[in-house]
């Protein structure tokens, strides 16, 4: 198949243009800076866009994978800093689906989104049925969402939780504080985080490209999430370090303002589409995949 990527160069987009170019794909990545983007990939290259308005359609393509956006975690969230990762999901989503409905044989959409949209549901189990909430990362995803099912095409949303890889994203930046036994439990603990393995994550991508009965939202989660206190004794234990530090959640408060909700919100998410589509995940048992990984 004909694939446009954006956010191709990113911690999932890369791993995912590896896969696609691996099993014979033609890719198209969206970049500011090709020089930029040539350096990430070290074996096979795809071909690079510098700019959507070059386009007049996507007629040449089968499908578009949608995963841009400015990282939601790293800086304080200013109005200024909230404009921004609403502006880098939506605007550029709706210059896609704008593309899509000018296309005479439109490309399929695979967009991203997160399972921030549920908000804190404590330890209620959560399906792609679930209502979303209203707080600030619920009502940008939503938005996020509609700008893509705008596209008069099939669609896919993947609403995604933690991804786990020790070569990027939260997971590696912690690492070295577990493997110097700094690890610990934020908050009480009890907050139910939902993640998925980054192998699992990119099959996932895949799966919904290749079956075109895939339709709607799917929660991009292991169908067994654990809270933060047993996520933080695996591991612990994975690395053979005691775990007992405990940052309490005032003090994430705090330090991390209002971005303390996503270490903090509960989100028992279940892949409910996924699994119903016949999606077999690589790891859906946490203590496997960090003894497999670690």
């Amino acid at each position: 198949m004909n694939i446009l990527v954006t956010g191709g160069t990113g911690f999932v987009g890369k791993p995912l243009v590896e896969s696609l170019l691996s099993r014979g794909d033609t890719v198209t990545v969206l970049t500011r800076s090709i020089e930029k983007a040539q350096s990430v990939f070290s074996k096979k290259t795809p071909q690079f866009l510098t700019a959507l308005s070059t386009l007049k359609d996507l007629n040449t393509f089968n499908a578009v994978i949608n995963l841009a956006g400015e990282p939601i975690f790293d800086k304080k969230w200013t109005v200024q800093q909230k404009e921004k990762l609403r502006h880098s999901r939506i605007n550029l989503t709706q210059q896609l689906v704008q593309l899509i409905n000018q296309s005479e044989y439109p490309p399929a959409l695979i967009s991203g989104s997160a399972t921030g949209i549920y908000g804190n549901c404590g330890d209620k189990q959560i399906t792609e049925d679930t209502n979303p909430s209203t707080q600030f990362t619920a009502q940008l995803c939503i938005d996020w969402e509609n700008a893509a099912k705008q596209a008069n095409t099939r669609i896919c949303l993947v609403r995604t939780g933690l991804v786990l890889s020790p070569k990027g994203g939260a997971f590696a930046k912690i690492l070295p504080l577990y493997r110097f036994g700094l690890g610990g439990k934020l908050g009480n603990g009890e907050q139910y985080w939902s993640w998925i393995a980054l192998e699992d994550m990119v099959k996932g991508l895949l799966f919904l490209l290749d079956h075109n009965d895939c339709e709607g939202a799917f929660n991009f989660t292991a169908p067994h999430p654990v809270k933060n206190k047993t996520f933080n004794q695996l591991l612990g234990k994975a690395l053979h370090r005691p775990c007992f530090a405990q940052v309490p959640q005032f003090l994430l408060t705090t330090i991390l303002g209002e971005r303390a909700c996503i270490l903090l919100d509960s989100q028992n998410a279940y892949p409910k589409h996924l699994l119903d589509c016949g999606f077999t995940f690589q790891y859906s048992e946490l203590s496997d995949y960090f003894h497999n990984i670690l």
